[in-house]
């Protein structure tokens, strides 16, 4: 081997060690430092009202965003609110661009293998949703209709399961785009919470009904593992506001108290 291609191959390893460092370093992200970096950025869905949506000043609103400020107030710093979707909310913690996620995350055994789970601030129910011509009662007539959902989703994994084989299911980025398709057409029914089924219902009448229940979900803030003591502080915010300002908003955006949950 020459010394050139030696001298490079010490260097690559080098950097290799210095940027595990810094990934090392930023996943053990204290609540210190995000008081001395002054603002908590925070990932959130804005395509899955009332939780996640955009204002008429194109900002992110609803409950997720309510929660996320209160929480930034709580630790004394400015929150910045970064859209992410579906797919790539998971991945946008894990690479640092975010500090945590307020994005109407289900807990899952399979998340909670890639991320660390606060405990529950909100609640779901995931059902089946389609047009009144169809005729779904279970999961066994699935195979018959072409069903949608957004990819990558808890409705999504819920809906694979259920599914017969060889049910038609189409993945859509998000819930709107599932939404659209079944309002246009393209598909039968949908798997989506019963919040994505009100607004259908509000905007296309009696066309659609609920047809069964895949799953009833608990949401929670999800963090990089490891980070113990960010854990603990987001998990005595929610024991704190539970029954107050939680409460509060859970009223405002879903007209209901905020539910009893089990912690994670």
């Amino acid at each position: 081997m020459n010394k050139a291609i030696q001298t490079r191959r010490l260097l690559l390893a080098a950097v290799a060690v210095l940027s595990l460092g810094a990934s090392l370093s930023a996943s053990a992200q204290s609540v210190a430092d995000l008081k001395k970096k002054g603002e908590l950025t925070v990932g959130m869905l804005v395509d899955f009202p009332p939780y996640g949506t955009l204002n008429s000043a194109n900002q992110p609103d609803g409950y997720d965003a309510d929660v996320a400020k209160l929480l930034a107030k709580e630790l004394g710093v400015k929150v910045n609110i970064v859209p992410v979707t579906g797919p790539n909310r998971i991945p946008f913690l894990l690479t640092n661009k975010v500090d945590l996620l307020v994005a109407s995350l289900a807990v899952t055994p399979e998340r909670a293998k890639q991320v660390q789970f606060s405990k529950p601030y909100a609640a779901a129910t995931i059902v089946v949703y389609g047009s009144t011509k169809a005729a779904i009662k279970s999961a066994a007539d699935l195979k018959n209709f072409r069903i949608g959902v957004a990819r990558a989703s808890t409705q999504d994994i819920s809906l694979t399961a259920a599914a017969p084989a060889g049910t038609e299911i189409r993945r859509f980025d998000d819930d709107a785009s599932a939404m659209q398709a079944l309002m246009s057409g393209q598909v039968d029914a949908i798997g989506c919470s019963t919040t994505v089924a009100a607004q259908i219902a509000q905007r296309a009448g009696a066309a659609f009904e609920n047809k069964f229940v895949l799953r009833q979900q608990q949401m929670a803030v999800a963090m990089r593992p490891g980070q113990e003591e960010l854990l603990k502080t987001v998990n005595a915010f929610i024991d704190k506001h539970r029954a107050g300002e939680l409460n509060t908003l859970y009223k405002k955006w879903l007209g209901t108290d905020f539910p009893a949950m089990t912690a994670n």
